[in-house]
């Protein structure tokens, strides 16, 4: 089964050196949401965007996102469950820092209206990836989010935002996660998560 990767990068958009970028050009059948405006997010249309690359696409999707991503992706799977529309082409969410947006010294003019972040199991095979030493986010706070959205923890050690600056390249082990993600994606299709 053919899978489409939808790269949601976070905010300012990813650099050539960040390996949401590598992905792009390992993975021909990757595309990357594009966004109008990185810097001053608002929420609804982060999702309009989101929503429209998954109408123009037919195969089987997972959603890879990285920081602020990984709160449009979680967004967008609360809102979609909490209505029973179900997740359409969406199999599964590998998410890698996110970022603790819900923090009190958070900057506000980056965290935009993404705060709240949801708090309930998302209801798709989710991966979330924590940095210990990431600057947005505690490590204990990923946690947290993980046991939040019933998604399975990966602790990457001291890697910082898992970014660029972060030295990854292409990033191996999260091309591990991603191909086990894409195994279970192959699996018929269940709400994982129900509480």
């Amino acid at each position: 089964m053919r899978l489409d990767l939808l790269l949601l990068p976070g905010y300012g958009n990813s650099s050539p050196g960040h390996w949401q970028s590598h992905w792009a050009g390992l993975y021909e059948n990757s595309s990357r949401v594009l966004q109008e405006d990185w810097e001053t997010p608002e929420l609804e249309a982060w999702l309009e965007r989101l929503e429209g690359a998954l109408a123009n696409g037919r195969h089987p999707a997972l959603l890879v996102a990285h920081s602020r991503g990984c709160a449009l992706a979680a967004h967008w799977a609360a809102r979609r469950r909490a209505s029973g529309e179900g997740f359409g082409r969406v199999r599964g969410l590998l998410l890698v820092a996110p970022p603790d947006l819900d923090a009190p010294d958070f900057p506000g003019a980056i965290k935009g209206d993404f705060s709240p972040l949801p708090r309930v199991a998302l209801g798709l095979r989710t991966i979330l990836v924590a940095s210990r030493n990431d600057p947005y986010c505690g490590f204990a706070r990923a946690e947290e989010m993980a046991r939040l959205w019933a998604a399975e923890f990966v602790d990457v050690g001291e890697r910082g935002h898992v970014n660029a600056l972060s030295g990854l390249g292409e990033w191996l082990e999260g091309r591990a996660l991603l191909e086990k993600l894409m195994v279970r994606a192959q699996a018929p299709a269940q709400e994982e998560g129900a509480t």
